[in-house]
């Protein structure tokens, strides 16, 4: 059987086997929970604020500490890999597809280097940025499927609230981290989900709160 994967659903292999073997082989999903719409709606001003500064062949201030990079300018390709429903894709010799969907993209010596948008009400910790290493390691993964050479890293842009202005305006902090990436890490992610998927129910994750419930 061919599976259907994302960086989503890799992230809850990680977090629990059983939750994720559940949703794929018997159809039983996690609850839906509540998600929040400003993130959302955070992502879809950002994403056209960077237009704005990629039609004019600049940087947004965010970036000023960058030195050598531009952002990718392909505005009907940047489209295609920022949609939910095409973004990169790569299908494997046993037709399982991997799919994710970028924020946006750096140019570095001619390489690609992912950049990845996340809103927060509170400053980054120390630790914040290694949830995300595994979904910025499978975006770099799919772009060379795709026969693009990416960099060895990618950027995560932190905007957490500072303050409100007197006329109302909020004022949002940034935080660039540079986090460094790992193909094999990406390969092996995605070969133990799949031999999960084709083994017997596994045992859940001992923190996962879901399977706790369930077993009650």
């Amino acid at each position: 059987m061919a599976y259907k994967l994302s960086p989503s659903s890799l992230n809850l292999f990680v977090d629990c086997p059983r939750c994720f073997w559940l949703a794929f082989v018997s159809g039983v999903k996690r609850p839906d929970g509540i998600f929040p719409s400003l993130p959302s709606g955070m992502d879809g001003v950002l994403k056209l604020h960077f237009d704005r500064f990629m039609a004019k062949g600049e940087l947004p201030p965010e970036l000023a500490s960058l030195r050598g990079y531009k952002l990718f300018d392909d505005a009907q390709q940047l489209k295609i890999w920022r949609s939910n429903f095409k973004g990169i894709a790569w299908t494997d010799e046993s037709g399982n597809t991997i799919r994710g969907a970028i924020d946006n993209l750096l140019v570095k010596d001619n390489k690609l280097v992912v950049l990845d948008f996340k809103t927060r009400g509170f400053p980054v910790k120390e630790d914040t940025h290694e949830h995300y290493i595994d979904q910025m390691t499978i975006y770099n993964y799919l772009l060379r499927k795709n026969g693009h050479k990416t960099q060895d890293y990618a950027y995560l842009l932190f905007y957490h609230p500072r303050t409100v202005n007197e006329n109302g305006d909020v004022v949002f902090n940034t935080d660039l981290i540079r986090l460094e990436i790992s193909i094999p890490r990406a390969e092996q992610l995605i070969k133990d989900a799949l031999a999960t998927l084709e083994g017997k129910m596994p045992d859940a994750s001992k923190e996962c709160g879901y399977c706790k419930y369930r077993g009650k």
